[in-house]
């Protein structure tokens, strides 16, 4: 019986920072070894961080990452680590795994197949590495002699184990290298990987890994990137370990520690026996040339039971709910500590995206005491005074938020007291510094200078949306001297819903330099905030305080009531949130043209009259099209889903284009011929 206790990773690495990336290998691979463990895998581009961009041209970047990948090697006397890192090699560049044996570095795989698609670029970046073909590569050693190490796609047969690469990517597509690795004899199958986080993803990702360990007969290493690595991409960590087609180890899920380790024993001899079981299983002997003898001496080990303990939250009915919160607050964490900035400022509307907000960095300084302790955050935020003085007098959670978040509401005549009063009950709910203040005469004033210039009285039956728009671009320049004053970091409101469309001011409600609902869509986001008023995450608890926006209509409040005799709400200047989102989902999700949509979406809603749909089919691909330039200003938000509209890291669109007028023409011909025109 042939035992090896095996490990991976997952570490919060950030683009270039080498000192705190070297750190959280070394203590990545301590812990390990602290567990007596063998074989360690590390995360794709672990060294230098994955979200490079651009920099990854940069000749130092090539050199320091194999610089400290010799640093690295040293620390692995009596392991076997996988690591991944770029590498360039005959003037090309390729994201590969190093893999390192007692100390030294024995050679190099190359990823074959590259993300390029959604949030990925990698094509931009490197090349795939072709199946089949071995090379040498070349490093010019500081004394001047030459090291030369094997590259390309090779099995390591480690002290009579055989360790082959799927580099993340790899593992996604329908010819996966897994399965030429198991004909040449592999034992266990390393994944380095940056597996971004997205609704629902960790279960497909589990099923491929425990399938592939059934399917190759293998022990299968995954190790992931965790947390808010260079700004917009949330990784959620989640270490598997799978073998002979059952699930051996499993790391926690977006935590907000740097390094998650989760080991576990595997049996080598069980999963060759399975194999060669298998009539189906035909070894290759002609791929000898492809591997690599390493010599090594594997500790004696006893068997061991695995206990995969999945945490409630996950295996519970609000899977969804818990992850948003979750992923949302671990991206804003990151992005405070990263940033080096003392805290976040909300305009507070008393809506339910502001108060979303303040919520959301709320639980990041929940989780974060409750996950890492008072000790863990003041290391992690030394860069805000005002949180380690309320660390220092005791970390109370109140305190901390207080100390972190600074909510304003900003009232103009038109602003109600009902939303006034939500602001400030949800503001003290959560724990944050308050303030109100009165920007109507700020409004008034920009509105007279017109009027002087223009020489006649702005109205709102003529001058609605510039009315409208000068209110909220009022409140722009107090709330971010706000954020001037506390160092803070300056949070966009809008979500999704608003972005496809283009209802918000610029410059106005979206101002900031950071937008963590640019991801989710107004209804998902009023169904958690109703979640999160009743229930809330598993170990923070319900804010019945929500219950003052759950209460309302969403609403601008922009425009008085007696312009049209009717309270302002969101829904009447658009269309039911809920039939915006299908018609976005139809629209940009599944590319359908504007009758294609209203076909789809007929049989989905019967309590509408195919006109009236029609016209508000018509009136989203107009906005659609005239907003495009928003969405390219707007914040940086993250990505929680394949539903993003965010141009620079998932739905790119054209500022400019032809407006569907052909389609939208036949949308009105088509329901001119059903009669309802």
């Amino acid at each position: 019986m042939k035992l090896i206790n095996v490990a991976v990773a997952c570490l919060n690495q950030t683009p270039l920072a080498w000192d705190e990336n070297f750190a959280h290998i070394q203590t990545a691979i301590d812990n390990a070894r602290s567990q007596g463990v063998t074989l360690l895998c590390l995360p794709e581009m672990a060294i230098t961080g994955y979200g490079c961009e651009d920099a990854f041209f940069t000749d130092g970047l090539h050199r320091q990452a194999f610089a400290q990948l010799d640093q690295i090697a040293a620390l692995t006397a009596g392991m076997v680590v996988a690591i991944g890192l770029p590498v360039y090699h005959e003037r090309a560049l390729y994201s590969a795994a190093a893999l390192l044996v007692d100390g030294a570095i024995v050679g190099f795989v190359g990823k074959q197949f590259l993300a390029g698609d959604g949030i990925h670029y990698e094509p931009r970046w490197f090349k795939e590495w072709p199946r089949g073909e071995v090379d040498v590569l070349e490093r010019t050693r500081d004394d001047g002699s030459i090291a030369r190490y094997p590259i390309g796609d090779l099995v390591f047969d480690v002290g009579d184990v055989r360790i082959g690469f799927e580099i993340c990517e790899d593992a996604w597509v329908a010819n996966r290298p897994g399965t030429e690795l198991a004909l040449r004899g592999v034992d266990v199958i390393c994944n380095p990987s940056a597996s971004h986080f997205a609704f629902g993803k960790f279960a497909v990702r589990q099923r491929f890994i425990v399938e592939g360990s059934r399917a190759f007969a293998v022990a299968y290493l995954y190790a992931n990137l965790l947390g808010n690595e260079a700004g917009r991409v949330v990784f959620d960590g989640g270490g598997l370990i799978a073998s002979g087609g059952a699930l051996a180890a499993r790391g926690r899920r977006l935590s907000l520690r740097e390094v998650e380790v989760s080991a576990a024993v595997v049996d080598v001899d069980a999963n060759r026996r399975d194999q060669s079981r298998r009539g189906s299983h035909r070894p290759r002997h002609d791929a000898e040339d492809l591997v690599i003898e390493v010599p090594f001496v594997w500790p004696a080990l006893k068997p061991v039971a695995h206990d995969v303990a999945v945490p409630s939250w996950e295996d519970g009915p609000s899977l969804k709910e818990e992850e948003f919160a979750r992923a949302v607050a671990l991206g804003l964490w990151d992005y405070l500590r990263k940033s080096r900035s003392q805290g976040y400022v909300v305009s507070i509307s008393g809506g339910a995206d502001s108060a979303a907000c303040a919520v959301l960095v709320a639980l990041a300084i929940r989780f974060a005491l409750a996950e890492i302790g008072v000790g863990g955050v003041e290391q992690r935020m030394r860069a805000a005074p005002r949180l380690l003085e309320a660390l220092h007098a005791g970390g109370d959670v109140q305190a901390c938020v207080r100390a972190i978040l600074s909510c304003a509401y900003q009232a103009t005549e038109n602003s109600g007291p009902v939303t006034r009063n939500a602001a400030e009950q949800v503001a003290n709910a959560v724990g944050s510094e308050f303030f109100a203040f009165d920007v109507d005469p700020l409004f008034k004033g920009y509105v007279g200078v017109l009027e002087q210039a223009l020489g006649r009285r702005m109205d709102w039956k003529t001058d609605d949306v510039t009315l409208q728009n000068v209110q909220a671009r009022v409140r722009s320049p107090s709330i971010w001297m706000l954020a001037n004053l506390r160092g803070a970091v300056l949070l966009t409101t809008s979500n999704r819903s608003e972005c496809a469309v283009g209802y918000a001011t610029m410059d106005g409600d979206t101002s900031g330099g950071l937008a963590p609902l640019s991801g989710i869509d107004k209804p998902y986001l009023r169904a958690w905030l109703r979640w999160m008023e009743k229930t809330g995450p598993e170990g923070m608890g319900p804010y019945a305080a929500l219950s003052y926006i759950n209460a309302q209509q969403p609403t601008a409040e922009l425009r008085p009531a007696a312009v049209n005799n009717i309270a302002q709400t969101d829904e009447a200047d658009l269309m039911p949130y809920e039939f915006l989102e299908a018609i976005e989902d139809a629209a940009i999700r599944d590319k359908y043209l504007p009758v294609e949509v209203l076909l789809e979406l007929t049989p989905r809603y019967p309590q509408y009259r195919p006109a009236q749909m029609a016209v508000w089919i018509e009136r989203f691909f107009r906005l659609w099209c005239r907003n495009q330039w928003k969405r390219e200003r707007f914040a940086p938000g993250f990505h929680l889903d394949d539903r993003n509209l965010d141009p620079r890291s998932w739905c790119r669109f054209p500022i400019l284009s032809g407006g569907f007028e052909r389609e939208l023409a036949q949308l009105r011909a088509y329901v001119a011929g059903l009669g309802e025109a």
